[in-house]
C-alpha cells in the first residue's frame, strides 16, 4: 500500500472540505441569515472548524511529500476514498460540536431542558449529510436559537459536496490525469456504462457542470416560486444531491402549511428535479450536450434501466392513489391524492426524502410499497441511493436463466441488456453477491438494533409503542442502508432519530457510509489482507 500517496489525496479532502464551509459564514450575519443577531457561536464555531480542516490538510500533505499521484492503483484508490468519507464526516461534525447546536428543544411541560448535540449526534448528522440520506437528530430546526441558520447552510452544503462525490467533485476541479480514472471508478455508484468521453478528467468536469446547473436552475426556480434565497438553495442542493435535508420542521410540506401561493408550484418543481437527479447522468449529458457533432435527447428513452425507473414511479404512484383514494379514503380527492402520492414515491425512489405529507397516515398497503422502494434507488451514475434499478434488472434476469436451466440444463443463453449481450464474466457474480451482502447487512443490523436499543426508548417517552420496535428498527436500518433518510414509524417523515440511543445511532452512520460507497470500498477498510504491501 503506497501510503504517501493517500495522505497527498486525504490533504486535497481535507481543504476542500474546509474551504466549503466559508460560505455558511455569511450567513451568520443578520441581512443572510434571518436571525435577530449575529450568530457568534455558530460564526466561530465554523472559524475553527475551518482552522482544523486546514492544519490537517497540511500536515497531510507533508507526510504526503514527494508522493506522485500518477502510481495511484486500485488499492490505493479505494483506500482513498474510504478514508475520504471517513474523514468527512469527522471534519463535518466539528461545526455542530464547536457551536453547541441543540438537537432538541426544551419541554417546560416534562421540566426536561434542551439538549446539546454529542458527539454521536454529530457524526450521525455530518455522515447524513454527506451520504446524501436526510435522516436527523435535530427536533427543532427553526429556531435559531438552538440551530443557527450558518450551521444550518452548512448542514446542507455537505449534501453538495456528496451529491456526486467528494471524490468526483476533486478529479473534476483539480484533474488527477490516469489517476483520476481509477478513483472515478471506485466512487461512481452502481454498474453503469462506460462514459461518453475518452478522458475521465473531461467527463468529471462534464457531470459537475451538469450538476452545478441543475442547482443553479433550481435555485432560481424556487426563488420566483417564492422562497427567500436561503431557503432556495439550501433545498436546491437537498434536491439535486437527492439528500432531502430541508430548513423546516416539515421538510418541503411547510410551504403548503404555511399558506405560500406556489406551494404546489414548489413541491412539482422539486419532483421534476428529484427525477432528473435520479436519472444516470450520462443521460443527462445526452440530453442537453453535442457530442460528436451530434444532439442526442431522444436517447434517454432507448436506456432500459431509465425506461424501467420511470415505469416504477408511474405504476406504484397509480397503485397508492388507488388503494389509497379508492379503497382505503387515506386523501381527501383525487387532486390530494395524486399529488402527495406522486411526490412521496419519487422522494422514496430517488433517496432524497423530503416530504409533504405523513405517509404514516397511509394504509398498511401505501406505507408496505414505500418501504419496498427503499431497496431499490434511482438510476446507475445517478445522485441517488439505494441498490439502483439496473441491479433489479440484471438480478431479474439472472434469476429467470437459471430458473430455465432447471429444466433446459444444456441451454446456454447470453446475458442482455437492452439487446445487446454483456460478456462480462463476473457481472452475474457481482450482482448476486451486492445482493446477497445487502440482506446479510440488513438482517444482522436490525437484530442488533432490536437487541440493543433500550426498550424505554418506546415506552417512556412519546417516540411511540413497544410493539413498533420491531418495525421502526427495520425501517430505520433499511432508510439510512439505502441512504433515504425517513423511515415508518417513530422515524417517518415528521419524526427524526432523536430518541435513539448513541451506539444505535453510530451504527445507522456506518449503515449509510456502507450504503454510499455500495458496501465493499468500507468493508475493505476492515480487512488486514487490504493494507498489506502487494
Amino acid at each position: 500500500m503506497n501510503f504517501p500517496i493517500i495522505w497527498k489525496l486525504l490533504s486535497i479532502v481535507a481543504m476542500l472540505i474546509g474551504g466549503m464551509m466559508v460560505f455558511s459564514l455569511p450567513w451568520a450575519l443578520p441581512a443572510l441569515g434571518h436571525s435577530p443577531s449575529f450568530e457568534s457561536a455558530g460564526f466561530y464555531g465554523l472559524l475553527a472548524s475551518i482552522a482544523i480542516s486546514l492544519v490537517l490538510a497540511t500536515l497531510l500533505r507533508r507526510f504526503g511529500r514527494g508522493a506522485k499521484i500518477e502510481q495511484l492503483y486500485r488499492k490505493e484508490a479505494m483506500a482513498s476514498v474510504g478514508l475520504s468519507w471517513v474523514l468527512a464526516t469527522l471534519l463535518g461534525a466539528l461545526p455542530f460540536l464547536f457551536s453547541g447546536t441543540y438537537r432538541e428543544s426544551a419541554d417546560p411541560t416534562r421540566d426536561k431542558p434542551a439538549e446539546r448535540m454529542n458527539i454521536a449526534d454529530a457524526l450521525f448528522e455530518s455522515q447524513s449529510g454527506f451520504s446524501t440520506t436526510g435522516a436527523t437528530v435535530i427536533t427543532d430546526l427553526e429556531d435559531p436559537e438552538l440551530v443557527p441558520r450558518c450551521i444550518l447552510f452548512w448542514r446542507s452544503s455537505t449534501h453538495f459536496l456528496g451529491g456526486l462525490g467528494i471524490i468526483v467533485l476533486f478529479v473534476a476541479i483539480l484533474g488527477q490525469g490516469s489517476a483520476g480514472k481509477a478513483l472515478m471508478r471506485a466512487e461512481m455508484p452502481g454498474p453503469t456504462q462506460d462514459s461518453a468521453q475518452a478522458r475521465m478528467q473531461h467527463t468529471s468536469w462534464v457531470f459537475a457542470a451538469i450538476y452545478c446547473a441543475l442547482n443553479f436552475v433550481l435555485t432560481i426556480l424556487l426563488k420566483l416560486l417564492g422562497m427567500n434565497w436561503f431557503d432556495a438553495i439550501c433545498h436546491a442542493f437537498g434536491t439535486l444531491a437527492t439528500g432531502g435535508f430541508s430548513t423546516y420542521n416539515k421538510s418541503v410540506g411547510y410551504f403548503a402549511a404555511a399558506g405560500y401561493e406556489h406551494a404546489l408550484g414548489i413541491e412539482m418543481t422539486i419532483l421534476v428535479f428529484m427525477v432528473l437527479a435520479g436519472t444516470n447522468f450520462t443521460l443527462l449529458f445526452y440530453l442537453v450536450w453535442v457530442h460528436a457533432g451530434r444532439w442526442q435527447p431522444l436517447k434517454i428513452f432507448s436506456d432500459i434501466e431509465w425506461r424501467t425507473y420511470m415505469s416504477v414511479i408511474v405504476g406504484v404512484t397509480a397503485l397508492i392513489v388507488a388503494f389509497g383514494y379508492f379503497h382505503h379514503s387515506d386523501f381527501d380527492d383525487i387532486g390530494s391524492a395524486l399529488r402527495y402520492s406522486s411526490f412521496q414515491v419519487v422522494s422514496i425512489m430517488t433517496t432524497t426524502g423530503y416530504g409533504t405529507h405523513d405517509f404514516n397516515s397511509w394504509n398498511s398497503f401505501g406505507r408496505g410499497v414505500l418501504f419496498l422502494l427503499m431497496f431499490v434507488g434511482g438510476c446507475a451514475g445517478s445522485t441517488g441511493g439505494g441498490m439502483k434499478v439496473i441491479r433489479h434488472i440484471l438480478f431479474l434476469k439472472i434469476m429467470r436463466r437459471e430458473v430455465e436451466r432447471a429444466y433446459h440444463p444444456t441451454v446456454v443463453r447470453p446475458l442482455r441488456l437492452g439487446g445487446n449481450a454483456i460478456e462480462d464474466p463476473d457481472l452475474r457474480r457481482n450482482i448476486l453477491v451486492y445482493f446477497g451482502l445487502i440482506l446479510v447487512i440488513f438482517v444482522f443490523s436490525w437484530m442488533a438494533v432490536v437487541t440493543f436499543e433500550p426498550d424505554h426508548t418506546w415506552i417512556d417517552t412519546d417516540a411511540g409503542r413497544l410493539e413498533d420496535k420491531l418495525i421502526d428498527s427495520a425501517t430505520g436500518v433499511a432508510a439510512t442502508l439505502n441512504n433515504i433518510g425517513p423511515g415508518l414509524g417513530t422515524i417517518g417523515p415528521t419524526s427524526t432519530y432523536e430518541h435513539f440511543s448513541w451506539p444505535t445511532k453510530l451504527l445507522f452512520t456506518w449503515l449509510m457510509m456502507l450504503g454510499r460507497l455500495e458496501i465493499f470500498v468500507i468493508l475493505v477498510l476492515f480487512m488486514p489482507s487490504f493494507w498489506r504491501s502487494r
